[in-house]
């Protein structure tokens, strides 16, 4: 790297530094007549005076603001844009995400999916931009906080005339006394001023640490976008639903199979119910149906304790039990459990009888129950029936004249049977649904719904979030930084101890206006001037 020798004490500075480290002389003699830039002291940046390498070339890219800001401005844009329609997590999960954005949104909602603005703060490539906004920030924040930090550390008290003559704030005085100098230091400490002197020089200084304030600003911002990136680590962050039906067992998704739920029994209550809500009459006739007004979950939590070894039975081993309601959640091991829905009256299963097509009051041939959770394929019968489950749509639905599903769950089902015996030649079909009984063609046979049985089920939301402490951290240190740079000054006050004059020299990163105040009250009760305002003499000449 080039260096740069000062003309007055021979000491060699680092390409790009304007100030002489040891004795403050401005380096760049062209520009006598201008104010010294005082933004780093004039310390040398990484990213201003190396571009050879890549790795300079990667540095220099990060370490400019425009690209800071650039980045920014397109997290912030894309942001925007995910909030024109839902999030994929906001929509009925029983729904397929394709179908829904273009049904409920038309052709914008199409391209909104198609985009994967659906599910924007989960994309891979938000993610991407999150990270390069956090390095951007980390290298901004070494390539100009530590010369900084170094400048301010070692700054000498003793600075060359032309370093006081090139600030903003400045005066020269002849006729003063040493009594008058010793009161305008007193007032300066009065003010909470340090004071360090060398060889009669005095430098008066206060509100350093409120340099740092962008800096902290920066630390906070990085640790917050690690706790955003920390939400795609799967043990630090669970968002997952779960159904769980009446007397079922079933394993708590995004617990690799740890952890699983019972429902005991789901409890729901509506207004109407109790003399108490009578005072809610009229308003409940004004709604078609019930209104909710309480429902929760008796669940008991189990923990597999089986050994870990592939086809091994879960052992389940009770560890704690209690009730999930609506914001009181069922916490166990950083999990938390929500109640979130509910699905009355889902069907469970369902009795079926075959008999003759023209008597349907004739004694059934066979009769069958198909479990609605777990169908089986196949039902055989001693009499030489058999019936298969060609077809099963839990959730049955038309869509352009073909039989669909649009869930899992068996809220509408639906069966397609065909039909055995030893006295069918070929195979019978049956189409059946709610309120349809469809034979396929001149069947001898048909089969009838004969019985139901239903049940409730809960929607719970499992959620885990061990990244809100490290987003808590980050905003709140982000908010220190904030008041720290934003309330307090760094104010600087040279006094040079010359042959025949005395020169001081302030400066301030901000607030110029309060600094000028207080100068006035320092030198009150003294033969000193007002400093001068040269920004604003050059402005006038």
């Amino acid at each position: 790297m080039n260096t740069i020798t000062c003309n007055t004490c021979g000491h060699l500075n680092k390409e790009g530094t304007t100030i002489c480290e040891k004795c403050g002389n401005p380096l760049d003699n062209d520009q006598k007549g201008k104010l010294l830039n005082m933004r780093y002291d004039g310390s040398s940046i990484r990213s201003k005076t190396k571009n050879r390498s890549i790795i300079d070339k990667i540095w220099n890219f990060f370490s400019s603001v425009k690209i800071g800001v650039t980045l920014i401005a397109i997290a912030l844009v894309a942001s925007a844009l995910g909030t024109i329609y839902p999030q994929q997590m906001y929509i009925p999960r029983s729904v397929d995400p394709s179908v829904h954005y273009r049904d409920q949104y038309g052709i914008t909602g199409q391209i909104y999916y198609q985009l994967g603005f659906h599910n924007l703060y989960g994309s891979w490539w938000y993610m991407i931009l999150i990270a390069l906004i956090g390095i951007s920030i980390f290298i901004v924040s070494i390539d100009r906080g530590v010369p900084l930090y170094k400048a301010l550390k070692h700054q000498a008290v003793k600075r060359h005339p032309n370093f006081l003559k090139r600030q903003k704030l400045f005066g020269e005085y002849k006729d003063y006394s040493v009594d008058e100098k010793k009161l305008l230091i007193s007032k300066l400490k009065e003010n909470r001023y340090k004071i360090a002197e060398k060889d009669g020089h005095i430098l008066a200084e206060k509100g350093r640490f409120s340099r740092w304030g962008p800096y902290v600003n920066h630390l906070g911002l990085i640790i917050f976008l690690l706790g955003t990136i920390f939400r795609f680590v799967p043990f630090m962050y669970i968002d997952d639903y779960v159904w769980v039906r009446e007397g079922e067992t079933t394993v708590i998704p995004s617990t690799n199979q740890e952890y699983y739920i019972e429902n005991q029994e789901f409890i729901f209550e509506t207004y109407g119910e109790d003399e108490e809500d009578a005072v809610f009459e009229e308003a409940l006739q004004n709604n078609s149906g019930p209104v909710p007004k309480h429902f929760e979950t008796n669940a008991v939590i189990y923990q597999d304790v089986s050994d870990d070894i592939v086809g091994t039975e879960a052992e389940l081993e009770e560890i704690k039990r209690g009730e999930i309601i609506v914001n009181e959640p069922l916490k166990i091991n950083g999990l938390a459990l929500y109640q979130d829905s509910y699905q009355l009256s889902e069907f469970e299963s369902m009795s079926f009888k075959l008999h003759e097509t023209t008597d349907e009051e004739e004694e059934a041939i066979v009769e069958f129950t198909v479990d609605l959770t777990d169908p089986k394929r196949e039902y055989k019968f001693e009499n030489g029936y058999r019936i298969e489950l060609n077809k099963y749509y839990p959730e049955y639905e038309l869509d352009d004249g073909q039989p669909r599903s649009i869930s899992n769950y068996p809220r509408n089902p639906g069966f397609v049977f065909f039909v055995y015996g030893p006295d069918i030649e070929e195979q019978e079909a049956s189409f059946l649904a709610i309120g349809q009984n469809i034979p396929s063609g001149d069947n001898q046979y048909k089969i009838g719904l004969t019985d139901f049985s239903v049940r409730d089920v809960s929607g719970l939301k499992v959620r885990k979030d061990l990244t809100l402490p490290i987003l808590g951290l980050g905003a709140f240190i982000f908010m220190i930084g904030v008041i720290q740079g934003m309330y307090w000054q760094h104010r600087r006050i040279w006094i040079h101890q010359g042959d025949e004059k005395l020169l001081i020299a302030c400066h301030t990163n901000k607030n110029w206006y309060g600094l000028t105040k207080e100068i006035e009250k320092v030198i009150e009760g003294t033969s000193f001037k007002m400093v001068e305002d040269q920004e604003n003499k050059q402005k006038q000449d």
